[in-house]
């Protein structure tokens, strides 16, 4: 499994996985139709978030002591070790925040009950609440585990054409990480 680390066109970091892009896998017998619909709400959430959820809930059955992470190497290592410490607190902090507001907003979700059909508030809610407490569990174990950053030329070359703002580079830059890496959404989550 490989991880990047690497700074989208907006300069800001992004984390996920060479894992083929799946959908988040939630498992429920009862009530089939309002999980669906939930499941499909959540998945209109933008693929740059998804996919970083998901790189953080691999760590849930990640063994491996060690975690190779790419990154374009336009700092040192202990600069880029540092970062991403500050990046996993960052992203712990909000989970945590997120989890507190979508825990508040489910009693609320009960209003929703009174309309017909299924309660797809609440369900989207519940689905948010899983994803935000496996990726903030993911977080804690990545942080605990030692990092192995290594950097590849070819990230190097699109964070300078991100800093340039040189947009004619980034879909042949974008398309060669493609190929190089097999990372089919790298368009969706490194530019729009």
């Amino acid at each position: 499994m490989e991880f990047f680390f690497v700074r989208d066109y907006r300069l800001k970091y992004r984390f996920f996985s060479s894992e083929p892009e799946d959908e988040i896998q939630i498992k429920f017998s009862r009530w089939r139709e309002l999980w669906e619909k939930a499941k499909e709400k959540l998945m209109l959430l933008p693929q740059r978030v998804l996919s970083q959820e998901k790189a953080f809930w691999i760590f849930l059955k990640n063994k491996d002591e060690r975690v190779k992470i790419f990154y374009s190497g336009n700092l040192s290592k202990k600069r880029i070790k540092l970062k991403f410490y500050f990046f996993l607190q960052k992203q712990r902090t909000k989970h945590i925040f997120y989890l507190v507001g979508e825990i508040l907003l489910l009693p609320l979700s009960a209003l929703a009950a009174l309309l017909p059909g299924p309660n797809v508030f609440f369900g989207v809610l519940a689905l948010l609440i899983i994803t935000h407490w496996k990726a903030m569990r993911g977080i804690s174990r990545l942080r605990k585990k030692r990092g192995e950053f290594i950097s590849l030329p070819l990230l190097e070359e699109w964070e300078r054409a991100v800093m340039r703002r040189d947009e004619m580079k980034f879909l042949p830059l974008l398309e060669k990480m493609t190929r190089e890496y097999g990372l089919k959404n790298i368009q969706k989550i490194l530019w729009r």
